[in-house]
């Protein structure tokens, strides 16, 4: 858990972070979470601060209207009214953001979108997830299923994506499915230290051909990806964060000149590296708080 106290001009004046420990279950998951908060707002209280309302994101399907922490499968939630739960201890205004849909936000008010009225931020990971940001705002979609660019199909046939369908953009170009496809062309055995994309990235660079293969196909995918994502859209910038975005210009050089290449009457948006890293999300939930009190 990333947590801090964020004046409204967004500038962070304390950080904290937190175990998680989703083993626990989901009921003693939010308990942490209120916990923590409580904790926060006392010492800001301390501090000689005012806590003016409090933000919290989590992953999964989100319905921010309703404050409902939907469902997760990373920490199990099903149904939790996280929203009414944090107004009630604390009794400050309280907004349940998306963890993706908050980054967006950040990047797009504060970070690498700043100042663009039209910004797709692309978070790289454990999968793929994107957030839609028009002015400032963070698309939810009609059922708090927005941005979920991960499942757009690009190559029918392909590798069996965790949504139970073949060919997803993420099953191909996320970080866990290079790791993956890099261990499935070399024949990596259970034994040794896994590849993972970043070991691919380099070993691409250095022409391993196996590696070369694995990261150009993801590239070549995320380009389609993106490609979509503009016909959709018509953004400015794309802002792509997670942790495949540390790969710096082995992932930006190719990707940009492949997205590129698909545009035909599209505008080209500028394709940039995040800027506010793992903060993105504490920053994103401060704003959708202080937006909605």
């Amino acid at each position: 858990m990333k947590c801090a106290l964020v004046r409204p001009d967004g500038s962070t004046v304390h950080t904290e972070r937190h175990a998680t420990d989703a083993g626990r279950g989901p009921d003693a998951v939010v308990e942490t979470i209120l916990d923590v908060a409580e904790g926060l707002a006392g010492k800001a209280r301390a501090d000689g601060l005012d806590p003016l309302a409090l933000g919290i994101a989590v992953p999964g399907v989100v319905d921010e209207a309703a404050g409902v922490a939907v469902w997760s499968a990373n920490v199990g939630f099903r149904d939790v009214p996280l929203r009414d739960l944090a107004a009630a201890r604390l009794g400050l205004p309280t907004a349940l953001g998306h963890d993706v849909r908050v980054g967006g936000l950040a990047e797009a008010r504060l970070g690498a979108g700043r100042g663009t009225g039209h910004v797709l931020f692309v978070a790289i990971g454990t999968g793929i997830a994107a957030a839609h940001v028009v002015d400032g705002v963070a698309a939810t979609g009609a059922h708090g299923a927005a941005g979920e660019i991960g499942h757009i199909l690009v190559r029918p046939g392909g590798p069996r994506c965790g949504c139970g369908r073949d060919g997803c953009l993420e099953a191909v170009a996320s970080a866990s499915a290079i790791a993956r496809r890099y261990a499935e062309a070399t024949g990596a055995g259970p034994t040794g230290t896994p590849a993972s994309a970043a070991d691919v990235a380099d070993r691409a660079a250095a022409g391993e051909p196996a590696a070369a293969r694995v990261w150009a196909e993801a590239v070549e995918a995320l380009a389609d990806g993106l490609a979509t994502g503009q016909s959709l859209y018509d953004v400015e910038a794309v802002v792509v964060g997670g942790g495949l975005a540390q790969a710096g210009p082995r992932l930006f050089d190719p990707l940009r000149a492949a997205l590129h290449e698909r545009m035909t009457f599209h505008r080209r948006p500028r394709l940039v590296a995040a800027a506010l890293g793992d903060e993105a999300g504490c920053l994103g939930a401060a704003l959708l708080a202080l937006d909605a009190r």
